[in-house]
């Protein structure tokens, strides 16, 4: 039983219970077992255990919803077979159709069970250091801005980062990463993940309902199956399946006088699989994508992404880290090496917050044997002047060096003008009133920007990237990744005309981005798909699919998942339908009884549920 108990839900246990006591009931009434004690026919148990509550959830349905669906025919079918004194062939249908749900159940827990575990390794507490004094106190109390102290095997609280201390992080539930990552100073921290080994402490950043295991569970929390239109179609086909099965029933025992034909129509034609058919693929469709850091939010979004044409890309932090980095250190000065030129660059940036500035000082090696500028000196919209060694040191821009009377060469120019046309930032470096070089830096390319791209068309969907960068760096970063067609200095408004202007001409687009300028744009589009680790929280809310490792090597897989998730429930459609079909005609025809009927019209629910389940162990590739 305990194993019982951790496989299924509280309800479901009751459930197993039942159809066991039924299946029991049913072989000791196949065998004919009778006694004295019990002079009824045995399978009247499963009519009771199994029969009663799906009656019981018609007739309600029927007289307080108007809900004229599969359950109501099931009833029919069950009381009509009592009725004519087929009790085990009722006790059959109510066990078999009781299965069937149970198995639905099942799939579509299984399919959620990631929503399941995000909130059960949601961290009760958190040890707060608040004026010396380290106190445990539950997570919802931690404000930001708090100090929070980490220990070896415990589960971070809330977003932050390190103040103190070196670890390793398990961030397998917010990447699925499946190697531990290494930590220290400065750097992030998100809650839900596990520290693996020593003690740290962190500065809270995001608590309560804005730390990222918050936001991911609203997120999948949202995905709904029932969303997708084509849910509501099989669900009408239900309906009208409905009237045209009684409808069946009554002329085949008008015509025929033979009752239990109309009984055994009834027992087959219950669209059970017909209905089973989308809820049951979309849902495990969006189990198999949270396995790989992708999360669904609404059940259509899979429909409308298998129709896709074009995906279009921000640029900066999508295709791009999003982050300046170094990309090349020239020196022109004979008496400075380009390392040399780096660690001049690099301590008069040492007091900057600049991004650029602390790209520079990212870059260096050895950072604390930089030595401290002095006579710091921050210009905004120029750069710095510091004395670095004894020596006057400017780092900046053109129109800085102009304001200190500075020359730079034509040679200097030259050489910086494949950067420039690369959509590089240059950073010019003056020393003792000469300039002595420059430093190029760029929002890097992703390292398998690329990859992802050459899948992208692969699969026959043309690419697109919408960009507020000027052209010359949207063309450096589409050409390096293979995308032909491009959009630059593209304002929000912009970019969302640009998607209207494709969707217009029927070609459907998805947009991915990452930034509040991205909202408009992935509102409008066919399908939006957010970055959802650094991605902002107005870009994820506008969109249909958050990225929570922003990995977009998963935009090719999530593609091929959406049109395999159609496939299969266009193949579960058309088997139902088939299999409905010849199991009328032979029930018309007086070949199937109510109780071969029920089998054949179970098994084909039971077939559309495994059919189904093959979704969540689908792979990337």
């Amino acid at each position: 039983m305990n194993k019982i108990k951790g496989w299924f839900s509280e309800e479901e246990n009751r459930t197993v219970i039942f159809i066991v006591i039924s299946g029991i009931a049913l072989i000791l009434s196949f065998l004919n077992v009778r006694s004295s004690s019990i002079p009824v026919d045995l399978a009247w148990i499963a009519i009771v255990l199994c029969g009663f509550p799906i009656i019981k959830e018609a007739f309600l349905g029927l007289v307080y919803e108007l809900d004229i669906k599969a359950d109501v025919l099931v009833a029919m079918a069950l009381i009509a077979s009592v009725f004519i004194g087929e009790i085990f062939a009722a006790g059959e249908v109510a066990f078999i159709m009781t299965i069937g749900a149970l198995l639905e159940d099942r799939t579509v827990r299984k399919a959620r069970e990631g929503i399941e575990k995000l909130i059960a390794i949601t961290p009760r507490t958190a040890r707060v250091i608040r004026d010396g004094i380290e106190s445990v106190v539950p997570s919802e109390q931690v404000k930001a801005g708090d100090t929070l102290r980490v220990l070896a095997g415990e589960t971070v609280a809330v977003d932050g980062i390190i103040i103190s201390g070196q670890t390793s992080i398990n961030q397998s539930v917010m990447t699925g990463e499946s190697l531990p990552v290494d930590k220290g100073i400065g750097d992030d921290v998100s809650s839900g993940t596990i520290n693996q080994f020593g003690t740290f402490e962190m500065k809270a950043t995001r608590v309560g309902e804005d730390s990222s295991l918050q936001r991911m569970i609203r997120l999948v929390e949202q995905a709904d199956a029932n969303k997708a239109p084509i849910v509501t179609l099989t669900d009408r086909w239900a309906t009208w399946i409905v009237v045209i099965a009684l409808t069946s029933a009554i002329i085949t025992w008008l015509v025929t006088g033979e009752i239990i034909r109309a009984v055994t129509i009834l027992v087959v034609f219950c669209p059970c699989a017909l209905v089973l058919a989308t809820p049951t693929a979309i849902m495990a469709g969006i189990g198999n994508a949270t396995r790989f850091g992708i999360l669904i939010r609404t059940g259509d979004a899979l429909e409308r992404l298998s129709g896709i044409k074009r995906i279009a890309f921000d640029k900066t932090g999508t295709i791009t880290h999003g982050k300046p980095e170094v990309v090349a250190v020239r020196s022109f000065s004979q008496n400075i090496t380009e390392d040399e030129l780096l660690k001049i660059a690099a301590s008069s940036e040492k007091y900057s917050e600049h991004p650029l500035g602390r790209a520079v000082l990212n870059q260096a090696k050895n950072k604390a044997e930089l030595p401290a500028p002095q006579n710091f000196v921050l210009l905004p919209g120029r750069g710095v002047s510091a004395t670095v060694d004894n020596k006057h040191v400017i780092a900046g821009n053109r129109e800085l060096f102009e304001e200190k009377a500075v020359s730079i060469s034509s040679e200097i120019l030259k050489s910086t003008q494949d950067y420039v046309n690369d959509g590089c930032t240059i950073i010019y470096i003056g020393v003792e009133n000469e300039a002595a070089g420059f430093i190029a830096l760029s929002d890097t390319l992703r390292a398998d920007a690329r990859n992802m791209v050459e899948r992208i068309h692969s699969l026959g969907v043309n690419t697109l990237l919408l960009t507020g960068d000027n052209s010359h760096a949207a063309n450096h970063m589409a050409k390096l990744t293979g995308i032909h067609d491009v959009k630059s200095q593209q304002l929000p408004e912009d970019k969302m005309n640009a998607i209207i202007s494709c969707q217009k001409r029927n070609e459907y687009v998805c947009m991915v981005g990452d930034g509040v300028n991205d909202a408009p744009a992935l509102k409008t589009a066919y399908v939006g798909v957010a970055m959802g680790g650094i991605g902002s929280d107005i870009a994820v809310e506008a969109a249909d699919v958050a990225l929570v490792s922003d990995d977009i090597q998963r935009i090719p897989y999530l593609l091929k998942l959406s049109k395999k998730t159609m496939k299969t429930i266009k193949l579960n459609v058309a088997f139902s339908m088939g299999l409905n079909f010849i199991a009328v005609i032979l029930a018309i025809t007086g070949i199937l009884n109510p109780v071969v009927g029920a089998l054949v019209h179970n098994a084909g629910s039971v077939a559309v549920i495994l059919n189904s389940a093959v979704l969540l162990k689908l792979k990337d590739i």
